[in-house]
Order: structure tokens, then sequence, then C-alpha cells
């Protein structure tokens, strides 16, 4: 932060990080641990037996909500304090809190990170009417006051084909009714759910494609058409409630700005806004567990005796933890540099960090707990849980496969291919430069 940030941005923010350092290292962390092995719950019916759909999650994992809202990494208060200092926030900085929070639970930054993306969302292509219902929610101050976002796309029919969603849309009156099912959402009991669905009469592949804003409750107060089947037996990341959802007479808004319509083909682009932010904080959740693997080797290396040596001390041992050093390094100046750039070159390095990080936090994981040996393979040490918890990188907002398909399209444009080989010569000549001193 110091070479990224304004030295004046700089003085104020840096007691800001030192603070969620703390809390990320300490209980966040604690309670991380306990939460893993208590997911969250979901409650179909009440005791009358009527449809309750009621997700219950562990105490500790609802005060590091709050303690994360409250400290700025979901709420508004940095952003508010630098406007009252006149300034605005440097976009490394939620980068910043979000790597810390990752070396602590990546499924708890899933959970709280979504929000800013529905905010983007609303403020871009909501109604006004629903701009000034959800945004004090979503950008309020004060952790009870608060609505969490969520996105749902993917379908039983295909997770990265969105072309053959089946989820249909129909016009009443201002507001929109959805009906049919969603194979993989998380942060399922969110308030505010950006979601796709094909209007209809629309027409067939992405192009029918629209993006609606789905609220947890009706306009009268009621349970809006949001039915629960059940809740993922997941292998990690199980801070973070995801299930399979049945939309039924659900009411909805479309998002589609000013002048767009349901049915101007640009459903899907809109909802990629939303996917290209997740991809960023992804890389940050895959830089998380690449550091935290690496910490915990060093340390245990520092402690750990074998053959009359400390395990730093052997030649093996040392040469793996500077090429893990090395390559997390360079993953964190990939990510930091795909959040902080905001030209052309973004549509590249974004997909870039988000593969080359996911990668690298399972290889980095499986590294960790070999060094751990068989101390790494049980359950009451961290590391099988970044093991865990490492690969749902990979799969969450595209696979490697999806990643490189993006990648192309992204090179197929001239602006982009333009500020990528300009961004390379910049880097060529000042390692060179620093390799000739």
């Amino acid at each position: 932060m110091r070479r990224l940030l304004d030295p004046a941005d700089f003085d104020w923010l840096e007691p800001e990080l030192r603070k969620v350092g703390a809390l990320c290292g300490g209980p966040v962390a604690a309670r991380a641990e306990v939460t893993d092995k208590h997911s969250p719950e979901l409650v179909k019916f009440d005791r009358w037996g009527d449809p309750l759909d009621e997700v219950r999650h562990h105490p500790g994992a609802l005060a590091t909500k709050r303690d994360l809202w409250e400290a700025g990494l979901s709420g508004p208060r940095l952003y508010s304090e630098a406007r009252r200092r006149g300034r605005h926030l440097p976009e490394v900085v939620p980068t910043a809190l979000n790597y810390m929070l990752s070396q602590a639970e990546i499924g708890m930054l899933c959970s709280v990170g979504m929000t800013s993306g529905v905010i983007g969302l609303v403020r871009r292509f909501a109604p006004p009417e629903v701009q000034r219902e959800f945004m004090p929610h979503l950008t309020a101050e004060h952790f009870d006051d608060a609505w969490d976002g969520a996105m749902f796309m993917t379908e039983k029919t295909g997770g990265s084909d969105l072309a053959t969603l089946t989820t249909t849309a129909r016009r009443d009156g201002d507001r929109w009714i959805l009906n049919g099912s969603k194979w993989f959402c998380s942060n399922v009991d969110a308030s505010a759910i950006a979601t796709l669905a094909r209007p209809e009469g629309g027409d067939d592949g992405l192009r029918g494609v629209a993006l609606f804003l789905v609220p947890r409750l009706r306009c009268d107060g009621s349970r809006n058409g949001i039915s629960i089947r059940r809740l993922k037996d997941k292998l990690g990341t199980r801070a973070v409630p995801t299930a399979e959802v049945d939309f039924i007479d659900a009411e909805a808004s479309l998002l589609a700005g000013s002048g767009g319509t349901a049915k101007d083909g640009q459903g899907i682009n809109r909802m990629m806004e939303m996917v290209n932010d997740s991809r960023r904080g992804i890389a940050v959740m895959g830089l998380g567990i690449m550091r935290r693997s690496f910490l915990e080797s060093a340390i245990f290396s520092w402690h750990r005796r074998a053959f009359g040596h400390a395990l730093r001390d052997l030649p093996m041992m040392r040469e793996m933890l500077v090429g893990m050093m090395v390559e997390l390094e360079a993953a964190a100046a990939l990510v930091f540099a795909s959040t902080s750039d905001d030209s052309a070159l973004a549509r590249l390095l974004v997909p870039v960090a988000k593969m080359r990080a996911s990668r690298r936090g399972v290889e980095f994981a499986s590294q960790a707990v070999e060094v751990h040996g068989g101390n790494g393979y049980v359950e009451n040490w961290p590391l099988a849980r970044q093991l865990r918890d490492a690969q749902s990188n990979t799969i969450w907002e595209g696979t490697e496969n999806i990643i490189c398909l993006d990648i192309l399209r992204a090179l197929r444009s001239e602006q982009v291919m333009q500020a990528a080989f300009a961004a390379l010569g910049e880097r060529v000549e000042t390692a060179g430069a620093l390799l000739a001193a």
C-alpha cells in the first residue's frame, strides 16, 4: 500500500488497514475454524408445516459478518470517510482489505463481497424508485439496517452455458414475475438478488436474456416466491450457504437502464459487469490462500525439527519456500494491477489474474499440506480447509477453459491488444534497467 497509494491517502488509511488486519488475523480467523465445521442449515418449514425457507447461521459466522460490515469491508464506512476528507477511496484499498480477509476465510468474502456488485448494477440499471428502495439498505452504515446481495445465474442445463437458461419472465404492470430454477446460488439468503431470465417472446440464445433484481420480500412485506430446495453439501467454502432455488411467481424489477428494454439483447452484457468484479474478487481469494499457505509453511519450518535441524535450514525446504515467495509476489503484482488498472488492459488482466491466482492457490495449499506432513492432512490444523476452499476458485465465475476463451475474446479487440503490448514494453524496459544496475 505504501507503493500503490498517494502518501496523503496512506496516512489516514494505514490505521484502518492495520485494524482490519488485526480483525482478520484474530477473531475472524479463529471463528473460521469453527464455522467451517458448523455449516449453515436450512429450516424448510415452521412448526405448523408452513414454508419457511430460512437459512440459520452459526453465531460465529454472524458475528464475523457484523464485524466486517462495521469495519468497512462490506459497508460504505471507508467510502464515507473518504468523501468527508474530500477524496475518493482508491480501488486498491478494498482489494487490500479483501486480501487480508481471504487469508482468514474466502467463503466469508464470497458472502459479503457480492453486495458491492449488486450495488453497481442497481446504480447503473435500476429504475429510480427501485434505487430509492434498495440503495439505503445496500449502503447502510450499520449492519442491522443492511441488505446484502447475491447473483443467481447457473441452471441445471448448464453452468457456464447461459444461453440454455429456461427461467421465464412475464410483465405484470410495473413489475415482472419470474418462474424457473437456479442450480448454484451462493449467499442464498441475500436480500437483493441479481438474476437472469428470458422474457416471454424473447429471442433464443444469449440475446434473449434479460437482467432482473429479485428482492427477498414482496412489495407487501410477505416472502417473495423464492423456494430453497436444499443447501449444497460442498467440499469447502462452507461459511457461505449455496443452494438450489426455484422462482415461483417471484416479483422482480428489470435492470435495463433508462433507455434499455427487456428485449434489447443487452441483459447478459449488463450481468457480465458484475461477473468481472466477481472475477477480481476470486483472484484475491486465490491470492489470499497462496499467502496463508506460504505463511503457515514458513512458520512451521521455523519451529519444526527433523534430522537434527530446523526445517528452515534444510536446503530443499529453503528452495521450496523461496520459490513459493517469488510466485506469491508475482501473483500479488498481477492481482493488484488488475484491480487498479481501469484501462482496456484490465479487460485482459482480470481473467488472467483469476486463472493464475486460482490455480496457484490450489498448488500452494497442496504444498503447505506436504510441508506439515501428517499434521497438514488432519482437520484440526488449518491447511486441510485451505486446500478444500482453494478448489472452488478454479470453478467460480468460469473454469480455466472458459477463462481462456474469454481471454481470446479480449485479445480480438485491437484496443486491448495495443494496451497489452504497451504494458509489456514498459515492463521490459523497467526490468532491463533493473538488471543493468
